[in-house]
């Protein structure tokens, strides 16, 4: 946990203290102060403190704790009779059961509040499922961090897939927050999922998106804005695993990490415009390809991660962070820069961030299509069917 984390668990622990410490200073002022002094306003915040923090039980009995110490107090100074001890315990008695509703109304307001928690977990898992650990053969990771405490989703997405035409995936950041922003991220993940199983390259899958927002676009104008500017990374690797092929859309460059420890920058050579801004202009998408070696980790990022300040305004840059790191899998990667990220803010991040990070093992160069896999088997049989054996069907043997 960062240091905001911490902070919050030592407010909890003090203010929890608090009740049981009030009480113990009510009697003790009780005891020592004069008798015009009366330890009442001791005895009523001590419950009043509890109520929002404890539950039913301990706030009525720290009311009722408070009530049997002003008896004893009384006692021991002998003003059972006076006006001043009837005043006190009714006092004291009231703000008890005040204590006790609010602790009641709060209780139920956090009731609701786990609902509401659940639902848009539910809703997240729906919109932004996370990730297979493995796709295609490639290991995947995929983590999402919301910048407000007890958020689940926001405008930042991410999906991967595998097709026909390989392993494709996309990761991108919507403009705007709210319902309007995960409005976007769901037409978009949905265009996506569509396009890669169908488009056969993967500009046409990022054409298929520019055309959905710009659908839905001018579906939502005559009702409301429609959050349709967005940041995007799409990117595909074959199958056969040696190459990438990066289509950017005004988005942040992904990081290649190589087993080494050499970060490679994939700045993209003409830099485009953002999905559903295509009526600035329009120009057709280029994929740029980069060889992807056994052992290397692609990084997939949003703004959250390069953005985020330190107290000091310092962004936490993560090409320098991650330069001679090795990473032996995508999960630990991302454990970690989200761990590094709460630490250079203070746990006081002002933005989403979501990850994805893909590594090609190194026994082997990916994942072969399907087809090529029944395609391999069946030669292998045919070879095997004219008595070639083992050595024939793998056709690297060697023969006496």
């Amino acid at each position: 946990m960062g240091g905001h984390g911490r902070r919050d668990r030592w407010a909890r622990a003090v203010v929890r203290a608090l009740p049981p410490v009030l009480l113990a200073a009510g009697f003790v002022f009780g005891l020592t102060a004069p008798p015009a002094y009366f330890a009442a306003p001791f005895f009523t915040a001590a419950p009043l403190i509890a109520a929002p923090f404890a539950g039913l039980a301990v706030t009525v009995g720290t009311g009722v704790a408070g009530l049997v110490l002003a008896m004893i107090l009384h006692v021991s100074q002998h003003n059972l009779s006076t006006s001043s001890f009837v005043m006190e315990l009714i006092t004291v008695a009231v703000v008890c059961l005040l204590a006790a509703l609010i602790n009641l109304v709060i209780r139920r307001g956090g009731r609701q509040l786990a609902s509401v928690q659940h639902v848009a977990e539910a809703a997240q898992r729906a919109v932004l499922p996370v990730p297979p650990g493995r796709i295609g053969g490639f290991d995947i990771a995929a983590q999402y961090e919301a910048a407000e405490a007890d958020a689940f989703i926001g405008g930042d997405l991410y999906a991967v897939q595998d097709s026909p035409h390989g392993v494709r995936m996309v990761l991108g950041d919507v403009r705007g927050k709210g319902l309007g922003a995960v409005e976007a991220v769901s037409v978009v993940i949905g265009a996506f999922r569509e396009a890669a199983e169908q488009e056969s390259t993967i500009e046409g899958v990022a054409a298929r998106l520019e055309r959905a927002l710009a659908r839905e676009g001018a579906r939502r104008r005559a009702l409301d804005a429609f959050e349709g500017f967005t940041t995007a990374v799409l990117v595909e690797i074959p199958h056969g695993g040696g190459v990438l092929r990066v289509v950017n859309r005004g988005h942040t460059e992904p990081l290649l990490l190589h087993h080494d420890g050499q970060v490679l920058v994939l700045s993209p050579g003409e830099h485009a415009l953002p999905l559903g801004m295509g009526e600035l202009g329009t120009w057709p998408d280029r994929a740029e390809e980069t060889e992807y070696p056994p052992g290397a980790m692609l990084l997939l990022y949003t703004d959250g991660l390069s953005e985020a300040r330190d107290p000091r305004g310092r962004f936490y840059d993560p090409v320098e962070r991650l330069r001679g790191r090795v990473f032996e899998h995508p999960a630990s990667l991302l454990s970690t820069l989200a761990q590094e990220v709460r630490d250079h803010t203070g746990g006081a991040t002002t933005d989403d961030m979501a990850l994805l990070a893909v590594r090609r093992p190194h026994s082997g160069a990916g994942a072969l299509a399907p087809e090529s896999l029944q395609e391999g088997l069946a030669d292998a049989e045919q070879d095997l069917a004219r008595g070639g054996g083992p050595e024939a069907a793998s056709g690297d043997g060697h023969r006496g």
